[in-house]
């Protein structure tokens, strides 16, 4: 497939951070979905708790939002979806934040279906989120293409939009999904890497103006020569580099000075996991000392479930955790962790 576009050079990629400056923010989800269909489809699109979950982003000072999309979502309701977006969109541009948006995503449920979404199940870490693609087109090459469609329609009506920060492909694509393991398809790495090579080549030809990213998730990522195939893709095409990191700071940064040799931005578009050492203080901090993108891992705890810890997946919890996993905010916009969110607040520019 001929490119109309290439990668950014690493003068333009600095240029659009330096521009944009340092990216700070979450991965959002409002608190009353259980997963991407359920954010923007017609019938449980949820305006009055995204104005108010926005306007809580606003406050602590947040730039950014990293948010996910589903293919599903083009191929039922291409315009609704579309408009919808849009109108997202203009919510947090009027709270001077912009958008990550995530196009495809390899976690979890491996059969997504369209329309009302089953009920969380109690106890459970993020326990109705869904793959985009779902295994029936993932695990068919053949299929592939029928994707292209929603990658090139989406990005063809936002590709010049100033409200968006840039364009993550797809979201840990080899991720083994240990919760699912005997539902998922044979040879994901292999056919995510097809997709994401594909999917790569289709944001291209529509030449956005904002940059294209693929975040790497597993390993040290120190030695060049010893990078996984997956790893290799996504740091050879992405215009911004993007990781994901769950641990201490000592090996936090010594992710980031691995990925320092490529001289491109640095996002971590996923950290925050309390119980591992993750942190806001000292992670945020550092991270806005050295100019690294932080999208930590929710916002206000709801039908993700997401304060609950991934070994729910095993044990269901029946009482909150402490202490937290994921999340800073409870349904009614009280902080978790006071002092916590007085530290975020500390670090608005």
């Amino acid at each position: 497939m001929q490119h109309t576009a290439s990668r950014w050079s690493k003068e333009r990629a600095q240029a659009w951070q330096a521009d944009r400056g340092w990216r700070v923010g979450c991965n959002f989800t409002p608190s009353t979905a259980s997963n991407p269909l359920e954010m923007w489809q017609a019938e449980t699109f949820d305006p009055e708790t995204l104005e108010r979950e926005l306007g809580w982003a606003q406050d602590l000072g947040f730039s950014s939002l990293r948010i996910f999309l589903h293919d599903l979502l083009w191929s039922h309701d291409e315009k609704g979806f579309s408009d919808r977006l849009d109108r997202v969109l203009d919510m947090m541009a009027t709270r001077g934040m912009n958008a990550l948006l995530v196009l495809f995503d390899g976690v979890w449920d491996p059969f997504p279906q369209w329309g009302p979404q089953a009920e969380p199940r109690p106890g459970i870490h993020n326990s109705r989120w869904v793959q985009s693609p779902g295994a029936t087109f993932l695990g068919d090459p053949a299929r592939h293409a029928e994707l292209a469609p929603y990658v090139q329609g989406v990005l063809d009506r936002f590709r010049n939009d100033s409200r968006i920060d840039g364009w993550d492909l797809f979201n840990e694509p080899d991720n083994p999904n240990l919760a699912y393991a005997n539902n998922e398809i044979e040879m994901k790495a292999e056919r995510s890497l097809e997709l994401l090579e594909r999917a790569f080549d289709w944001a291209r030809e529509t030449d956005p103006s904002q940059p294209l990213t693929a975040g790497v998730w597993q390993g040290s990522w120190s030695d060049p020569d010893a990078l996984s195939p997956m790893d290799r893709l996504c740091l050879d095409r992405s215009d911004v580099i993007s990781f994901h990191h769950y641990g201490d700071l000592g090996a936090f940064q010594h992710r980031v000075e691995a990925l320092s040799r490529y001289e491109r931005p640095i996002w971590c578009t996923e950290w925050l996991a309390r119980g591992l050492g993750s942190w806001f203080d000292p992670h945020l901090g550092w991270m806005k000392s050295q100019g690294v993108g932080a999208y930590c891992w929710g916002f206000v705890a709801g039908r993700t479930q997401t304060h609950l810890p991934w070994e729910s997946w095993v044990k269901p919890f029946t009482e909150e955790p402490s202490p937290w996993h994921h999340e800073i905010l409870r349904p009614d916009g009280t902080p978790y962790d006071a002092e916590e969110v007085a530290y975020i607040r500390s670090l608005k520019d």
